[in-house]
């Protein structure tokens, strides 16, 4: 766990250093796989004083003993944190803190770290270091574990409470990986070890416990699990409107009159997740299912700058000629602000691979010679991607991020009017 707490002290030490301070633990040697290396040799560093002093950590809000029920402080400390009603969805090796960094400088109001192990989080020092990183700007924060014992869970979520918002139990993976761990979607089989999870957390944190779930068939058993989930002490729930069997977004429409059914049985915050594609559907989805915000994930992959209403040109209404218009924003631009960021927070090179490949993929679908020199790279450097978006640059290659031309909707509106 590789943190920069809220506030640093003007003396803080390196990064490994307040790292070992905090878990008392010896620093690991640097991963063999070069994909796995950070992208900042400094970060992968040994050596220093072991003497340093620990960091001060974020305080949290304290609403226990205040007098208010438990869902009147739910919704006053969603209150306290301004409501943030535009999210970063948690994404395995794709919602890490640069990224996190870029979707805030374009809208976001609030984020989640990428799905993390609980035991392999208590137990690995180097996975610890490696994927959970965070500074003072990223906040609002939910820290997302996926467990299945409840102890275990507990001992992983003391360690990153007091760099958080909320910790977040992750009770929607889907994936077979998920299956074969007992995580995720397929606790859905088991709701009283569900039950306990919310419990140990709601009873032992400082911090309030999030939950994000997906839907269950009959719609029925989906509001007796929201009931449950908020009865055990969950503060926010976060619905995503498919099945445990609808794993392709592309196939299967998220179903939003669910998320609205969720939204008016509990009393907590509810956050909605499923065909957010562009600022469209953030108001559409907001007005029909009447939650508090909205989780946009796959879709922020390709555009970063989503929450700022700008488009890809697949989302461009065709059929309303002069609707939309060149942002002057590109997905290259967005790209070589990503690595700026990455620089500046250091992560392994597989995710910065992983996020290029999503920026860039209908760029290389135009020069794949280009991609396939990417791909051929054992380790990459930062040279090498700024070089090889300039190379992008200098073919005459720009796809444009688009948005809606606001004097031609109003032109028509009053046309009609």
């Amino acid at each position: 766990m590789r943190v920069k707490p809220t506030p640093l002290p003007k003396s803080a030490p390196a990064a490994a250093t307040i790292l070992r301070s905090i878990l008392r633990l010896p620093m690991s040697p640097p991963p063999s796989d070069l994909d796995d290396l950070l992208c900042s040799p400094a970060r992968q560093c040994s050596g220093e004083s072991e003497s340093e002093p620990e960091p001060e950590a974020h305080v949290p809000i304290q609403l226990n003993g205040c007098g208010l029920s438990r869902a009147d402080r739910a919704w006053a400390y969603w209150t306290a944190l301004g409501r943030p009603s535009l999210v970063v969805a948690p994404m395995v090796d794709n919602s890490e803190l640069p990224f996190r960094m870029l979707c805030r400088k374009y809208g976001a109001r609030a984020a989640y770290t990428p799905m993390l192990h609980s035991r392999i989080f208590t137990e690995n020092e180097k996975y610890r270091s490696q994927e959970f990183t965070t500074c003072k700007e990223d906040r609002p924060l939910f820290v997302q574990f996926c467990a299945n014992d409840p102890d275990i869970l507990l001992e992983a979520a003391k360690r990153v409470e007091p760099f958080c918002d909320y910790v977040d139990i992750n009770l929607g993976c889907p994936q077979r990986i998920a299956r074969r761990g007992n995580y995720g979607a397929f606790l859905m089989d088991n709701l009283p070890l569900v039950k306990s999870l919310v419990q140990k957390l709601a009873n032992n944190l400082h911090v309030p416990v999030s939950c994000k779930i997906r839907v269950f068939p009959k719609l029925e058993d989906t509001l007796s699990y929201a009931r449950m989930l908020e009865g055990a002490g969950c503060s926010l729930l976060a619905v995503h409107g498919r099945t445990r069997d609808e794993k392709d977004g592309k196939k299967f429409r998220a179903n939003w009159a669910a998320i609205k059914a969720v939204k008016n049985t509990v009393s907590i915050p509810v956050l909605a997740n499923g065909n957010i594609r562009h600022m469209d559907d953030v108001m559409d989805c907001l007005a029909e299912t009447g939650c508090e915000g909205v989780l946009s994930a796959e879709s922020l992959l390709e555009n970063p700058a989503l929450f700022t209403s700008y488009r890809t040109a697949e989302w461009v209404v065709r059929d309303e000629e002069g609707s939309s218009r060149d942002g002057k924003l590109d997905q290259a631009e967005l790209l070589v602000e990503y690595l700026k960021f990455c620089e500046m927070y250091p992560v392994p090179w597989r995710m910065i691979r992983s996020h290029v490949h999503k920026l860039l993929g209908d760029w290389f679908r135009v020069h794949p010679e280009i991609r396939e020199e990417l791909n051929a790279q054992s380790r990459l450097t930062f040279d090498f991607l700024y070089e090889m978006v300039d190379r992008l640059r200098s073919k005459g290659l720009r796809i444009p991020l688009y948005r809606k031309d606001e004097s031609v909707q109003c032109m028509r509106a009053s046309s009609t009017g």
